[in-house]
């Protein structure tokens, strides 16, 4: 399984920093994971679903560490890599 593309939606938001969506191997696309900042550190949270009693239950996950390791570490590189981007400028804030 490979990443091939990541799609980073910044929040501006004290705990949610960003909704992300990854496509693998060009072929199958997962929407709604979240960069999370917790108190010991920035997380990958995968795209859950609330239940009836109020817990919340992943739609997907990766089901070993290794798998996990990878999709973090390209989410989050995705992540400073957009963080660190220059934002764009307006056509109307350009100077004439």
């Amino acid at each position: 399984m490979e990443i091939t593309e990541v799609r980073v939606n910044l929040q501006d938001e004290e705990v949610l920093k960003a909704f992300v969506s990854i496509t693998l191997d060009d072929e199958f696309v997962i929407r709604g994971l979240k960069v999370i900042q917790g108190q010991d550190g920035r997380f990958v949270a995968m795209p859950a679903r609330k239940k009836k009693d109020g817990t919340f239950q992943d739609i997907a996950h990766p089901i070993n560490r290794s798998a996990r390791e990878y999709l973090e570490q390209v989410v989050l590189a995705a992540y400073d890599e957009t963080v660190a981007a220059p934002a764009p400028v307006a056509e109307n804030d350009l100077a004439l």
